[in-house]
C-alpha cells in the first residue's frame, strides 16, 4: 500500500480523498494555487505545496510544478481527482516515468475512450450498442450533407476530442447543415485544440444513465449500478440519482452486462464510469466513457454502502476485486451546490461566504470544501459543494432533500438552492418524467 499520496486537485473532491487516506493511514500531499491558499483541503491535508499562480495552466494544469511537488515530498501515488489531468494520458505517463503511481488507468486505456471515435470503434467490436452515426470524422461541409441524407435527421455533430457540450450542434434540416458544421468544428478547434467532427443519429428524448464499474489488474471487472444524470443545464449535470427511476431491472442487468463489456474490451483496471443514451423505448446507446472518479461518485457510495475513493486507492496498489456486481438498496440524490444566481441564467457568482450554516440529520451528506469567510475564487468550476438525501425510497430521498435545502444558508453569494428547492417540489421530476431536455422548459418562479 502507498505510504503517501500527492492529490493533483482541489476544493471538495481534494478533501474527499484526504479523509479516505486519512482512515487508511496513508500521508497526504495537498497541492494549491495562489487563490486557494486558504482553501480546506490545504489545511487537512499532512504537507501542501504552492504550485503556482491562480490560472489553471499555471498550478493545476502545470505538470512539471506537480511532479516536482510530488518528488520534494517523496509521494509514492498521485490521485488526480476529476477534471485538470484525471484524463491525461500523458500526465499519467510522466508519473510512470518517475516511479510515481498514477491512481488511474494507463496512459494506453485512457488514450483508448478519450478519442470518442476511437471509443466508439472500440464498442463496436466489443458488441456494445452504440448510436447509429457515419464511421470515422466528418471531412468537409459536403461529406456533412451526404451522411446526414444517410443517417437522417435529426442528427448531432460531435468534437472527437469533446466533453460539457463543446462543438456540439443538433441539425434537424439539411439548411442548418453548413453553419453547425462550420461553428462546431471552430469551437472544438478552441476548446480542445482538435477541430475533429463526427455525426450520429440524435436521441430524441433521452435520458444520460451511467454505469459505475470497477476493474483491477487482473482482469477483474464488476459494475457497482447505475445513476441517472438527465437534470442537466447545457449538458452540465445539476442533479443525480440512484436508482434510475426510468430503470427496470431487466434494463439494469443489460446495461450493466454492456459496461462490464466495454471496461473488459480495454482491460479497464481503476473506476470509471460507462455513459449511455436511452431513449424513451428504453434502447440505450454507449456515449462516452470516463476513466476517472467523477463528481456525482456519492451517489452510488450511499447506496451500497461502498469507499469508491478507498476502491479506487486499492486497485492501483495492486490489490484484487471481488468481481461481484453491486446492486441499490436504498434511494440516494445529488444536488451540485454552484456559485451561481438561477434567477440570472445561472450567472456566476464568486465572492465571500459571510455565512454558513450546512443541514444535517438524518440521510443527509455534505462534501464541501467551503466556510464562512471562505472567498470563491473566480479562477475554477462553480461548483461548492454537494448535497446528497438518501432514504428507503425515492419520495422519502425527495422529502429529505428538500428538508436538507431548506436548512442551507449561504450568505454573500448567490448559489443554485433556489433552483433545487422548487425542482424538488416539481411535479414532474416527483413522478420521474423528465429528459436530459428537461430544463429548456422549466422557469424559476
Amino acid at each position: 500500500m502507498f505510504k503517501k499520496i500527492l492529490i493533483a486537485n482541489r476544493g471538495e473532491i481534494a478533501l474527499r480523498v484526504i479523509r479516505t487516506c486519512r482512515e487508511m493511514g496513508i500521508k497526504t500531499v495537498a497541492v494549491y494555487s495562489t487563490a486557494d491558499k486558504d482553501s480546506l483541503h490545504v489545511k487537512f491535508a499532512d504537507e501542501a505545496v504552492c504550485i503556482g499562480k491562480p490560472s489553471s495552466a499555471d498550478s493545476y494544469l502545470n505538470m512539471a510544478h506537480i511532479m516536482a511537488a510530488a518528488e520534494i515530498t517523496n509521494a509514492d501515488a498521485i490521485h488526480p481527482g476529476y477534471g485538470f489531468l484525471a484524463e491525461n494520458s500523458k500526465f499519467a505517463k510522466i508519473c510512470a516515468d518517475h516511479g510515481i503511481k498514477f491512481i488511474g488507468p494507463t496512459p494506453d486505456m485512457i488514450n483508448s475512450m478519450g478519442d470518442k471515435v476511437t471509443a466508439k470503434e472500440t464498442m463496436i467490436k466489443a458488441g456494445v450498442p452504440v448510436v447509429p452515426g457515419v464511421e470515422g470524422l466528418l471531412r468537409d461541409v459536403d461529406h456533412a450533407i451526404q451522411s446526414a441524407k444517410e443517417v437522417g435527421y435529426p442528427v448531432i455533430l460531435k468534437a472527437t476530442a469533446g466533453g460539457g457540450g463543446k462543438g456540439m450542434r443538433v441539425v434537424w434540416q439539411e439548411s442548418e447543415i453548413e453553419k453547425a458544421f462550420e461553428t462546431a468544428k471552430a469551437e472544438a478547434a478552441a476548446s480542445f485544440k482538435n477541430d475533429g467532427i463526427y455525426m450520429e443519429k440524435f436521441v430524441e428524448e433521452p435520458r444520460h444513465i451511467e454505469i459505475q464499474i470497477a476493474g483491477d489488474q487482473y482482469g477483474n471487472v464488476c459494475h457497482l449500478s447505475e445513476r441517472d444524470c438527465s437534470i442537466q443545464r447545457r449538458h452540465q449535470k445539476l442533479v443525480e440519482e440512484s436508482p434510475s427511476p426510468f430503470m427496470t431491472d431487466e434494463l439494469r442487468e443489460r446495461m450493466g452486462d454492456a459496461a462490464i463489456k466495454a471496461a473488459k474490451a480495454i482491460n479497464y483496471e481503476s473506476v470509471g464510469t460507462i455513459e449511455f443514451l436511452v431513449d424513451k423505448h428504453r434502447n440505450f446507446y454507449f456515449m462516452e466513457m470516463n476513466t476517472r472518479i467523477q463528481v456525482e461518485h456519492c451517489v452510488t457510495e450511499e447506496v451500497i454502502n461502498y469507499d469508491l475513493i478507498k476502491e479506487q486507492i486499492k486497485i492501483a496498489a495492486g490489490e484484487k476485486i471481488t468481481g461481484k456486481s453491486y446492486y441499490p438498496t436504498m434511494h440516494a440524490i445529488e444536488c451540485r451546490i454552484n456559485a451561481e444566481d438561477p434567477y440570472n441564467d445561472f450567472r456566476p457568482s464568486p465572492g465571500k461566504i459571510t455565512v454558513l450554516h450546512t443541514p444535517g440529520g438524518h440521510g443527509v451528506r455534505v462534501d464541501s470544501h467551503v466556510y464562512a469567510g471562505y472567498v470563491i475564487p473566480p479562477y475554477y468550476d462553480s461548483m461548492i459543494a454537494k448535497l446528497i438525501a438518501v432514504a428507503q425510497t425515492r419520495q422519502e430521498a425527495i422529502d429529505t432533500m428538500h428538508r436538507a435545502l431548506s436548512e442551507y444558508v449561504i450568505e454573500g453569494v448567490k448559489t443554485t438552492i433556489p433552483f433545487h428547492l422548487q425542482l424538488m417540489q416539481n411535479e414532474d421530476f416527483k413522478k420521474g418524467n423528465f429528459t436530459t431536455k428537461f430544463l429548456e422548459t422549466f422557469k424559476m418562479k
